[in-house]
């Protein structure tokens, strides 16, 4: 059997070693630890000069940073959340996943036998979790699934908006930075002539050198996680040695007792001359653990062991040093601001690196900061594709970069419009303290999303009391809630761009969501059983007609709806009829002996059969053009061993089997190749609804045909007879169905639904197609269109 692929592990036969730990932890520093190590640049900046009063203020919001690092970042996500993947995928939506599959609170119901078939290929089935008070209390109110389905979805919609927020903010506080050191070089002898290049500099440069290094940045992301981590890596290294060595340096040269401000009495100091002024500086706070929730997010990408020992290591402890660092600076700046010494900008981080190493510090500043936005683009990419597994999101292409992690994947479309968008911000707002009130508004507001879900995955996965649960979302909800509230005091001020982001992505996950469901549920209420369609009483009178139909369905039981709507119009169908779904596995590549996955529907006299074909993430059987005959040759396969085979998969419709491996008597079906015969359109010819017309008929393919092997005589009589009718129907021709649906609103619905399902057409029409199997002839496709009424 093959080996199983974990989400967000190698795939080797082995448990994962040191060595590719160390490997993983080396690129997660260029992917996942940008932002956080970049942070340093704004976070200070970011604060309004008036609100430092003293320097005692500087021990105050340095007590700040430390807590809020030490509590969110270091003590909720590396070492709470991060336990709570699923299958290695981390985020909202696997939090949400992972109270679907086990506390039952999925909206869209799960498919029993798919599961099955996922189970009996890697043979560890999932383990079912005993009935708790909690989980049959959640059980009960539906209203509280729609609750979880909006925090996940809510909580996704953060990550993209400050996907889309972070390139914005990073890389305009680089180009900031770079227009401040071109404006200490002396241009000319002349003021007036000294004025006008500085006043070209703060024009020209910051805006569209931020649009130049984003176009760059998100060109780079097609290459995926593994190649940008080892590109970006050497850089975020170099970059924290710089900002750790800056630290230690102001330090000791202008204030060493800062290292006492990690005593909380500060913090209350803080809160005893409150005002709002200083209560609306503390969502600038937030943004030194902006990256903390991509952290959890992009565990897919790479793996917990690695993610968690870099921070730990590594990434924590030069944060501490380089905040308190700047924190000292600011300290001694604020003691001398009335003297003829005082410093102009002393909150930028700039203005505490010394003199003789600044142009060091606007190279490495420029390329850290292009990189800090990596984290939230790849856990943009990563929580996306988990969305498209639950029916939240339209249909987008999704590259595996990776035939080694799963979670390594590239949206293209989702891409270029993230870039669009961080352009438009950049170009539109042109100002850090904006852009940092938004993106901290959408950090605090995922962080706090985090923690609800963590607590119901406490109470309810890992069955643990419900006095900790609500233990854990009440300190660190009230931590969090504390920073939104702060951060909602600046909504004017930017913030306001968020939630105009916000409606737009959470208007469209939740009207994907909502007709994806509302289909979903017309399928199941209209699927007819296998009676229906074969009882001679039923009124029918279906005839049978020659050759093999392909009928291509997402549904793995039962008639699909659109195949019994064309039976009702046609009552005919062909000789051989073959259900053909697909079920992707979480693993590159499936073994060609464990693809294809063959049932039988109804009686032996029917000859209607199943198959369900498992493919990996790197497969691309759908392209192929021998599809055809590999089903055909798995269904004679199937019928030899259907008597005597002893490892099946029971499911409703009754015994299924993978078939692949080499048979002792020998192949059931032999092929004999004919490359010169053309497409037949004979199947075709037998129903004229929605039938496409074949635009070039002479287009040679590949021509398949089957005799029964030498040995036949020796078969059972039965199954001899049965592969002569598969032969025969085979001769006759192929036809290939697939339905088309058409979303229609009922009369005298509300105008939230009418608008929802407007907006779920418009995307299920300009959006991708779904995905068809193999290279269908057109003259052979039969599209069958049907009316969905909801």
């Amino acid at each position: 059997m093959d080996s199983p692929l974990r989400h967000g592990t190698y795939c080797y036969p082995f448990k994962e070693t040191w060595m590719h730990t160390i490997l993983l932890s080396f690129q997660s520093i260029g992917v996942v630890y940008g932002r956080l190590s970049t942070a340093p640049l704004y976070v200070f900046g970011s604060i309004p000069q008036n609100d430092f009063k003293s320097d005692e203020s500087a021990y105050e919001y340095f007590s700040f940073i430390f807590w809020t690092l030490t509590v969110l970042s270091l003590v909720k996500y590396t070492f709470i959340v991060l336990k709570a993947d699923n299958d290695g995928e981390g985020g909202t939506f696997a939090l949400y996943s992972l109270l679907c599959k086990h506390a039952k609170v999925g909206l869209l119901p799960n498919d029993k036998t798919s599961d099955d078939v996922t189970n009996n290929e890697t043979g560890s089935p999932s383990r079912t979790k005993a009935e708790s008070r909690a989980r049959r209390a959640i059980a009960k109110h539906k209203s509280s699934h729609y609750l979880m389905l909006f925090l996940a979805l809510f909580g996704s919609c953060m990550i993209i908006c400050d996907a889309v927020l972070t390139p914005a903010i990073s890389v305009l506080s680089a180009a900031s930075g770079l227009r401040r050191s071109l404006t200490d070089i002396k241009y000319s002898s002349s003021r007036k002539t000294e004025d006008s290049v500085l006043k070209d500099l703060r024009k020209y440069v910051p805006v569209p050198t931020a649009c130049a290094i984003l176009v760059c940045l998100f060109t780079l992301q097609q290459y995926g996680s593994h190649r940008i981590g080892s590109i970006f890596a050497p850089v975020v290294i170099l970059w924290l040695l710089f900002i750790t060595g800056v630290g230690i340096y102001n330090i000791f040269h202008y204030d060493p007792h800062i290292v006492f401000a990690i005593s909380p009495k500060y913090m209350y100091k803080f809160f005893q001359s409150i005002s709002w002024r200083s209560w609306r500086s503390l969502g600038s706070i937030t943004l030194c653990v902006a990256g903390s929730e991509a952290m959890f997010a992009d565990i897919g990408h790479f793996s917990t062991k690695s993610i968690k020992m870099t921070f730990v290591c590594l990434i924590y402890p030069v944060l501490i040093l380089s905040y308190a660092g700047q924190a000292a600076f600011i300290s001694h700046a604020l003691s001398i601001k009335d003297s003829s010494f005082a410093i102009e900008d002393y909150n930028h981080f700039y203005r505490s690196v010394p003199d003789h190493i600044h142009y060091v510090f606007t190279i490495l500043s420029l390329l850290a900061s292009a990189i800090g936005s990596q984290a939230t683009i790849t856990a943009c990419f990563s929580i996306v594709n988990q969305c498209l597994a639950l029916g939240c999101f339209p249909r987008v292409k999704v590259i595996h970069t990776s035939d080694k992690i799963h979670g390594q994947v590239y949206i293209p479309d989702l891409n270029w419009m993230i870039m669009i968008l961080s352009l438009g911000i950049t170009i539109g707002f042109h100002d850090i303290v904006r852009i940092g009130n938004a993106s901290g508004m959408a950090i605090i507001s995922g962080m706090l999303v985090t923690t609800c879900l963590t607590s119901l995955v406490i109470a309810l996965y890992w069955e643990k009391s419900l006095l900790l649960s609500a233990c854990f979302l009440v300190f660190f909800g009230s931590i969090e809630a504390i920073y939104l509230s702060s951060n909602l005091l600046n909504f004017h001020k930017g913030a306001w761009y968020l939630a105009v982001l916000l409606a737009l992505s959470l208007t469209t996950m939740v009207a994907w969501h909502y007709g994806t469901l509302k289909k979903y549920q017309f399928d199941i209420e209209n699927k007819v059983s296998m009676e229906w369609l074969t009882d001679p009483t039923s009124g029918l009178r279906v005839s049978r007609v020659p050759g093999i139909g392909f009928v291509y369905t997402n549904v793995v039981t039962g008639i699909p709806a659109f195949f019994s709507h064309f039976i009702t119009n046609v009552p005919a169908f062909h000789q051989v009829l073959i259900f053909v779904s697909f079920k992707s596995l979480p693993k590159p590549f499936v073994s060609p002996t464990k693809r294809y996955l063959i049932g039988r529907v109804g009686n032996r006299d029917n000859k209607i059969y199943r198959c369900i074909v498992r493919y990996g993430y790197h497969d691309h059987i759908r392209d192929s053009d021998d599809f055809e005959e590999q089903i055909i040759r798995s269904i004679g396969e199937f019928i030899s061993l259907e008597e005597h085979d002893a490892e099946s998969l029971i499911s409703t419709e009754g015994k299924m089997i993978i078939v692949g491996k080499q048979l002792p008597e020998g192949d059931a079906l032999i092929p004999l190749h004919d490359t010169g015969a053309t497409s037949s359109p004979r199947a075709s010819t037998q129903t004229n609804i929605n039938t496409t017309e074949d635009t070039n008929p002479k287009i040679k393919r590949k021509k398949v045909r089957f005799m029964l092997p030498a040995n036949s005589p020796k078969m059972c009589p039965s199954v001899r007879e049965e592969l002569n009718e598969l032969v025969d129907a085979r001769e006759s021709g192929t036809a290939y169905f697939l339905g088309q649906s058409h979303i229609a609103v009922r009369n005298g619905s509300n105008f939230i639904k009418r608008f929802l399902i407007m907006v779920y057409v418009f995307f299920d029409k300009n959006c991708r197609e779904p995905h068809v199997a193999l290279n269908i002839p057109h003259a052979a496709l039969v599209e069958v269109g049907m009316v969905y009424t909801i």
